[in-house]
Protein backbone atom coordinates (compact mmCIF):
# COMPACT_ATOMS: atom_id res chain seq x y z
CA UNK A 1 0.00 0.00 0.00
CA UNK A 2 1.54 3.56 -0.78
CA UNK A 3 2.52 5.75 1.57
CA UNK A 4 0.60 9.37 2.14
CA UNK A 5 3.53 10.73 0.63
CA UNK A 6 3.37 9.00 -2.62
CA UNK A 7 -0.18 9.03 -3.04
CA UNK A 8 0.66 12.81 -2.79
CA UNK A 9 3.32 12.87 -5.28
CA UNK A 10 1.78 10.66 -7.63
CA UNK A 11 -1.56 12.84 -7.41
CA UNK A 12 0.34 16.19 -8.20
CA UNK A 13 2.16 14.30 -11.03
CA UNK A 14 -0.94 13.01 -12.67
CA UNK A 15 -2.63 16.72 -12.15
CA UNK A 16 0.27 18.16 -14.30
CA UNK A 17 0.29 15.57 -16.41
CA UNK A 18 -3.60 16.16 -17.25
CA UNK A 19 -3.45 19.84 -17.30
CA UNK A 20 -0.18 20.03 -19.80
CA UNK A 21 -1.76 16.96 -21.56
CA UNK A 22 -4.24 19.42 -24.67
CA UNK A 23 -1.54 22.65 -24.10
CA UNK A 24 0.71 23.93 -26.69
CA UNK A 25 4.40 22.87 -26.61
CA UNK A 26 5.62 26.65 -25.67
CA UNK A 27 2.83 26.60 -23.05
CA UNK A 28 3.44 23.35 -22.03
CA UNK A 29 6.95 23.85 -21.02
CA UNK A 30 6.30 27.25 -19.90
CA UNK A 31 3.63 25.56 -17.30
CA UNK A 32 6.80 23.41 -16.63
CA UNK A 33 9.27 25.95 -15.74
CA UNK A 34 6.82 28.06 -13.64
CA UNK A 35 5.59 25.04 -11.65
CA UNK A 36 7.44 24.85 -8.34
CA UNK A 37 7.23 21.43 -8.63
CA UNK A 38 11.21 19.47 -8.40
CA UNK A 39 11.75 17.98 -12.13
CA UNK A 40 12.90 14.84 -9.94
CA UNK A 41 10.07 13.90 -8.95
CA UNK A 42 8.41 13.98 -12.33
CA UNK A 43 10.04 10.67 -14.36
CA UNK A 44 8.21 11.35 -17.30
CA UNK A 45 9.48 14.83 -17.47
CA UNK A 46 12.02 13.89 -20.62
CA UNK A 47 9.38 12.28 -22.33
CA UNK A 48 7.19 15.36 -21.78
CA UNK A 49 9.56 17.50 -23.23
CA UNK A 50 9.81 15.54 -26.36
CA UNK A 51 6.42 15.35 -26.60
CA UNK A 52 5.83 19.03 -26.47
CA UNK A 53 8.78 19.84 -28.87
CA UNK A 54 6.60 17.86 -31.31
CA UNK A 55 3.99 19.85 -33.78
CA UNK A 56 1.53 16.65 -33.60
CA UNK A 57 0.28 18.34 -30.02
CA UNK A 58 -3.80 18.95 -30.46
CA UNK A 59 -5.91 21.29 -28.40
CA UNK A 60 -9.77 22.34 -28.46
CA UNK A 61 -9.19 25.91 -29.97
CA UNK A 62 -10.96 28.70 -32.18
CA UNK A 63 -10.87 27.60 -35.86
CA UNK A 64 -8.02 29.80 -37.67
CA UNK A 65 -10.55 32.03 -40.46
CA UNK A 66 -9.30 34.82 -42.39
CA UNK A 67 -8.75 38.10 -40.92
CA UNK A 68 -9.61 40.36 -43.87
CA UNK A 69 -12.81 37.98 -44.55
CA UNK A 70 -13.86 38.03 -41.40
CA UNK A 71 -13.35 41.56 -39.99
CA UNK A 72 -15.47 42.12 -43.25
CA UNK A 73 -17.91 40.07 -42.01
CA UNK A 74 -18.10 42.07 -38.44
CA UNK A 75 -17.51 45.18 -40.69
CA UNK A 76 -21.03 44.67 -42.15
CA UNK A 77 -22.95 43.79 -38.81
CA UNK A 78 -22.52 40.43 -38.00
CA UNK A 79 -21.53 38.99 -34.66
CA UNK A 80 -17.89 37.55 -34.56
CA UNK A 81 -19.16 34.19 -33.51
CA UNK A 82 -21.49 34.24 -36.26
CA UNK A 83 -18.53 35.07 -38.73
CA UNK A 84 -16.14 33.00 -37.66
CA UNK A 85 -18.47 29.99 -37.95
CA UNK A 86 -19.05 30.79 -41.62
CA UNK A 87 -16.18 31.08 -42.64
CA UNK A 88 -14.59 28.02 -40.95
CA UNK A 89 -18.00 26.07 -42.53
CA UNK A 90 -17.70 28.12 -46.01
CA UNK A 91 -13.90 27.06 -46.18
CA UNK A 92 -12.85 30.65 -46.09
CA UNK A 93 -14.00 30.57 -49.84
CA UNK A 94 -15.23 33.44 -50.48
CA UNK A 95 -16.69 36.40 -48.93
CA UNK A 96 -20.72 35.81 -50.63
CA UNK A 97 -20.38 31.95 -49.65
CA UNK A 98 -20.16 32.93 -45.74
CA UNK A 99 -22.92 35.54 -46.37
CA UNK A 100 -24.80 32.95 -48.11
CA UNK A 101 -24.48 30.25 -45.40
CA UNK A 102 -25.26 32.89 -42.33
CA UNK A 103 -28.67 33.21 -44.14
CA UNK A 104 -29.27 29.91 -45.12
CA UNK A 105 -28.42 29.05 -41.27
CA UNK A 106 -29.38 32.12 -39.57
CA UNK A 107 -31.97 29.97 -37.77
CA UNK A 108 -29.66 27.64 -35.96
CA UNK A 109 -29.49 27.53 -32.46
CA UNK A 110 -25.75 27.38 -31.80
CA UNK A 111 -25.41 30.02 -35.30
CA UNK A 112 -23.52 32.66 -32.71
CA UNK A 113 -21.63 30.16 -30.27
CA UNK A 114 -17.93 30.56 -31.26
CA UNK A 115 -17.28 27.29 -32.65
CA UNK A 116 -14.13 24.88 -31.76
CA UNK A 117 -12.36 22.33 -33.47
CA UNK A 118 -9.13 20.13 -32.54
CA UNK A 119 -6.44 21.91 -34.54
CA UNK A 120 -2.61 21.01 -34.52
CA UNK A 121 -0.20 23.32 -32.88
CA UNK A 122 1.66 25.92 -35.85
CA UNK A 123 -1.50 25.77 -38.78
CA UNK A 124 -0.48 28.31 -40.76
CA UNK A 125 -3.40 30.78 -42.30
CA UNK A 126 -4.53 30.84 -45.68
CA UNK A 127 -3.04 33.17 -47.80
CA UNK A 128 -5.04 36.64 -47.21
CA UNK A 129 -8.35 36.79 -49.63
CA UNK A 130 -8.38 40.25 -51.76
CA UNK A 131 -12.09 41.88 -51.08
CA UNK A 132 -13.06 43.66 -54.22
CA UNK A 133 -15.33 46.27 -54.63
CA UNK A 134 -18.26 44.01 -56.63
CA UNK A 135 -18.02 41.50 -53.74
CA UNK A 136 -18.53 44.16 -51.34
CA UNK A 137 -21.44 45.67 -53.39
CA UNK A 138 -22.96 41.74 -53.43
CA UNK A 139 -22.49 41.12 -49.67
CA UNK A 140 -24.29 44.53 -49.22
CA UNK A 141 -27.08 43.25 -51.81
CA UNK A 142 -27.23 40.18 -49.66
CA UNK A 143 -27.57 41.90 -46.50
CA UNK A 144 -30.52 43.93 -47.51
CA UNK A 145 -32.49 40.63 -49.37
CA UNK A 146 -31.55 38.94 -45.88
CA UNK A 147 -33.05 42.15 -43.85
CA UNK A 148 -35.75 42.62 -46.56
CA UNK A 149 -37.00 39.08 -46.84
CA UNK A 150 -37.14 38.83 -42.38
CA UNK A 151 -39.08 42.59 -42.91
CA UNK A 152 -41.49 40.97 -44.83
CA UNK A 153 -42.03 37.98 -42.67
CA UNK A 154 -42.59 40.18 -39.72
CA UNK A 155 -44.97 42.11 -41.16
CA UNK A 156 -46.76 38.81 -43.04
CA UNK A 157 -47.57 38.06 -39.15
CA UNK A 158 -48.41 41.10 -37.88
CA UNK A 159 -51.31 40.85 -41.14
CA UNK A 160 -52.14 37.89 -40.02
CA UNK A 161 -52.20 38.62 -36.05
CA UNK A 162 -54.18 41.89 -36.77
CA UNK A 163 -56.78 39.44 -39.47
CA UNK A 164 -57.19 37.80 -36.04
CA UNK A 165 -58.27 40.33 -34.24
CA UNK A 166 -60.43 42.08 -36.53
CA UNK A 167 -62.41 38.38 -37.06
CA UNK A 168 -62.87 37.95 -32.97
CA UNK A 169 -63.83 41.27 -32.59
CA UNK A 170 -66.59 41.06 -35.55
CA UNK A 171 -67.58 37.39 -33.70
CA UNK A 172 -67.75 39.38 -30.14
CA UNK A 173 -70.23 42.21 -31.89
CA UNK A 174 -72.52 39.73 -33.52
CA UNK A 175 -73.01 37.75 -30.48
CA UNK A 176 -73.71 41.13 -28.28
CA UNK A 177 -75.96 42.12 -31.02
CA UNK A 178 -77.61 38.60 -30.73
CA UNK A 179 -77.78 39.47 -27.06
CA UNK A 180 -79.27 42.75 -27.39
CA UNK A 181 -81.48 41.51 -30.13
CA UNK A 182 -82.87 38.67 -27.74
CA UNK A 183 -83.18 41.09 -24.97
CA UNK A 184 -85.60 43.59 -26.74
CA UNK A 185 -87.85 40.74 -28.05
CA UNK A 186 -88.05 39.60 -24.51
CA UNK A 187 -89.15 42.88 -23.47
CA UNK A 188 -91.33 43.36 -25.96
CA UNK A 189 -93.01 40.92 -25.13
CA UNK A 190 -93.44 41.56 -21.61
CA UNK A 191 -94.38 44.92 -22.54
CA UNK A 192 -97.50 43.84 -24.82
CA UNK A 193 -98.50 41.22 -21.93
CA UNK A 194 -98.78 44.67 -19.38
CA UNK A 195 -100.65 46.13 -22.13
CA UNK A 196 -103.01 43.31 -22.56
CA UNK A 197 -103.27 43.26 -18.46
CA UNK A 198 -103.55 47.06 -18.47
CA UNK A 199 -106.63 47.03 -20.92
CA UNK A 200 -108.72 44.27 -19.73
CA UNK A 201 -108.06 45.60 -16.22
CA UNK A 202 -109.50 48.84 -17.93
CA UNK A 203 -112.53 47.48 -19.49
CA UNK A 204 -113.18 45.60 -16.25
CA UNK A 205 -113.37 48.72 -14.53
CA UNK A 206 -115.51 50.53 -17.34
CA UNK A 207 -117.68 47.76 -17.17
CA UNK A 208 -117.73 48.09 -12.91
CA UNK A 209 -118.50 51.48 -13.79
CA UNK A 210 -121.39 51.34 -16.28
CA UNK A 211 -122.93 48.58 -13.72
CA UNK A 212 -123.03 51.16 -11.15
CA UNK A 213 -124.33 53.08 -13.38
CA UNK A 214 -127.36 51.39 -14.28
CA UNK A 215 -127.39 50.28 -10.84
CA UNK A 216 -127.74 53.89 -9.95
CA UNK A 217 -130.31 54.93 -12.61
CA UNK A 218 -132.51 51.68 -11.60
CA UNK A 219 -132.70 52.83 -8.15
CA UNK A 220 -133.62 56.51 -9.31
CA UNK A 221 -136.43 54.38 -11.40
CA UNK A 222 -135.12 55.72 -14.75
CA UNK A 223 -134.45 53.46 -17.64
CA UNK A 224 -131.72 51.80 -18.74
CA UNK A 225 -129.45 53.66 -21.74
CA UNK A 226 -130.14 52.42 -25.18
CA UNK A 227 -126.60 51.75 -26.00
CA UNK A 228 -127.76 50.07 -29.52
CA UNK A 229 -128.24 54.12 -30.51
CA UNK A 230 -124.65 54.80 -29.20
CA UNK A 231 -123.05 52.41 -30.90
CA UNK A 232 -124.77 53.33 -34.18
CA UNK A 233 -123.94 57.23 -34.08
CA UNK A 234 -120.57 56.00 -32.86
CA UNK A 235 -120.02 54.68 -36.67
CA UNK A 236 -121.07 57.74 -38.36
CA UNK A 237 -120.41 60.39 -36.27
CA UNK A 238 -117.29 61.87 -35.00
CA UNK A 239 -119.45 64.05 -32.27
CA UNK A 240 -121.05 61.10 -30.76
CA UNK A 241 -117.67 59.64 -30.83
CA UNK A 242 -116.33 61.91 -28.64
CA UNK A 243 -119.43 62.28 -26.19
CA UNK A 244 -118.58 58.21 -25.82
CA UNK A 245 -114.94 58.86 -25.32
CA UNK A 246 -115.91 61.40 -22.54
CA UNK A 247 -118.62 58.80 -20.73
CA UNK A 248 -116.21 56.77 -19.36
CA UNK A 249 -113.77 59.62 -18.50
CA UNK A 250 -117.49 61.08 -16.16
CA UNK A 251 -117.48 57.50 -14.97
CA UNK A 252 -114.27 57.17 -13.72
CA UNK A 253 -114.25 60.80 -11.57
CA UNK A 254 -117.95 59.16 -10.73
CA UNK A 255 -115.90 55.97 -9.23
CA UNK A 256 -113.61 58.29 -7.46
CA UNK A 257 -116.46 60.83 -5.92
CA UNK A 258 -118.33 57.77 -4.64
CA UNK A 259 -115.53 56.18 -3.13
CA UNK A 260 -114.25 59.14 -0.84
CA UNK A 261 -117.80 60.71 -0.39
CA UNK A 262 -117.01 61.43 3.04
CA UNK A 263 -113.43 63.75 2.29
CA UNK A 264 -114.80 66.08 -0.39
CA UNK A 265 -111.50 68.60 0.13
CA UNK A 266 -109.33 65.83 -0.57
CA UNK A 267 -111.90 64.85 -3.61
CA UNK A 268 -111.50 68.01 -4.99
CA UNK A 269 -107.80 68.60 -4.53
CA UNK A 270 -107.62 65.32 -6.41
CA UNK A 271 -109.71 66.71 -9.69
CA UNK A 272 -107.77 69.94 -9.53
CA UNK A 273 -104.65 67.69 -9.68
CA UNK A 274 -106.10 65.98 -12.59
CA UNK A 275 -106.73 69.40 -14.57
CA UNK A 276 -103.25 70.52 -13.98
CA UNK A 277 -101.88 67.55 -15.74
CA UNK A 278 -104.40 67.47 -18.38
CA UNK A 279 -103.77 71.35 -18.95
CA UNK A 280 -99.68 71.11 -18.83
CA UNK A 281 -99.96 68.36 -21.38
CA UNK A 282 -102.61 69.71 -23.54
CA UNK A 283 -100.93 73.16 -23.74
CA UNK A 284 -97.02 71.78 -24.02
CA UNK A 285 -97.46 68.88 -25.94
CA UNK A 286 -93.93 68.63 -27.46
CA UNK A 287 -91.82 69.00 -23.74
CA UNK A 288 -91.81 65.41 -22.09
CA UNK A 289 -91.58 66.76 -18.79
CA UNK A 290 -95.65 67.41 -19.04
CA UNK A 291 -96.12 64.01 -20.48
CA UNK A 292 -93.88 61.77 -17.88
CA UNK A 293 -95.24 61.96 -14.15
CA UNK A 294 -93.19 59.56 -11.55
CA UNK A 295 -95.37 57.46 -9.80
CA UNK A 296 -93.55 57.09 -6.44
CA UNK A 297 -93.56 61.11 -6.27
CA UNK A 298 -95.07 61.60 -2.57
CA UNK A 299 -97.42 64.66 -3.66
CA UNK A 300 -98.60 62.15 -6.57
CA UNK A 301 -99.64 59.84 -4.29
CA UNK A 302 -100.86 61.71 -1.78
CA UNK A 303 -103.20 63.67 -3.97
CA UNK A 304 -104.47 61.06 -6.80
CA UNK A 305 -102.49 57.96 -6.60
CA UNK A 306 -104.11 56.80 -3.68
CA UNK A 307 -107.24 57.74 -4.82
CA UNK A 308 -109.32 55.30 -6.41
CA UNK A 309 -109.89 55.92 -9.95
CA UNK A 310 -107.26 58.54 -9.44
CA UNK A 311 -104.02 56.59 -12.32
CA UNK A 312 -107.26 54.92 -14.26
CA UNK A 313 -108.21 58.20 -15.37
CA UNK A 314 -105.04 59.40 -16.74
CA UNK A 315 -104.71 56.15 -18.43
CA UNK A 316 -108.34 56.60 -20.23
CA UNK A 317 -106.54 59.95 -21.19
CA UNK A 318 -103.39 58.18 -23.01
CA UNK A 319 -101.06 58.24 -19.97
CA UNK A 320 -99.07 54.74 -20.17
CA UNK A 321 -96.95 52.83 -17.54
CA UNK A 322 -92.96 52.49 -17.97
CA UNK A 323 -90.99 49.62 -17.61
CA UNK A 324 -88.00 52.10 -15.68
CA UNK A 325 -86.67 51.30 -12.46
CA UNK A 326 -88.32 54.19 -11.34
CA UNK A 327 -92.14 53.54 -13.27
CA UNK A 328 -93.78 56.35 -14.77
CA UNK A 329 -96.96 57.60 -16.42
CA UNK A 330 -96.05 58.71 -19.42
CA UNK A 331 -97.92 59.99 -22.64
CA UNK A 332 -96.12 59.60 -26.08
CA UNK A 333 -95.56 62.39 -28.23
CA UNK A 334 -97.97 60.06 -31.22
CA UNK A 335 -100.69 59.27 -28.52
CA UNK A 336 -101.41 62.89 -27.88
CA UNK A 337 -105.30 62.84 -28.55
CA UNK A 338 -106.45 67.05 -28.05
CA UNK A 339 -109.99 66.11 -28.56
CA UNK A 340 -109.20 63.45 -25.38
CA UNK A 341 -107.73 66.09 -23.56
CA UNK A 342 -110.12 68.52 -24.14
CA UNK A 343 -112.98 66.09 -23.03
CA UNK A 344 -111.10 65.19 -20.37
CA UNK A 345 -110.19 68.89 -19.32
CA UNK A 346 -114.09 69.91 -19.28
CA UNK A 347 -115.45 66.63 -17.37
CA UNK A 348 -113.11 67.69 -14.75
CA UNK A 349 -113.72 71.30 -14.75
CA UNK A 350 -117.87 70.68 -14.84
CA UNK A 351 -116.86 67.83 -11.64
CA UNK A 352 -115.48 70.93 -9.52
CA UNK A 353 -117.62 73.25 -10.13
CA UNK A 354 -120.68 70.97 -9.71
CA UNK A 355 -120.69 69.98 -5.73
CA UNK A 356 -122.81 67.65 -6.54
CA UNK A 357 -121.06 65.64 -9.41
CA UNK A 358 -121.35 61.79 -9.12
CA UNK A 359 -123.44 61.78 -6.19
CA UNK A 360 -127.24 62.19 -8.08
CA UNK A 361 -126.50 62.65 -11.75
CA UNK A 362 -127.28 59.95 -14.02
Amino acid sequence: MPKPMERKKQSRSSWVGSSTKNLPHNMAVLFLKSSPISIPHFPFFSSLLLFASQSGIKQMAVPEVDKKLLGELQAMGFPAARATRALQSSGNASLEAAVNWIIDHQNDPDIDEMPSITVEIGIESPKPFQISEEMKKKAEELRIRARQRREEEENKWEREREKNRIQASKELLEAKRINEENERKRLLAHREAEKEEQKRAREKLLKKLMEDKSERRRKLGLQPENTSVSVVWEKNSSVTNLDTKMEPLRECLRSLRISHKDDDARVKRAFQTLLIYIRNAAKHPDEEKFRRIRLSNPVFQARVGSLTGGIEFLELCGFERTEEEDEFLYLPREKVNMAVLNSAGSVLSSAITNPFFGLFST
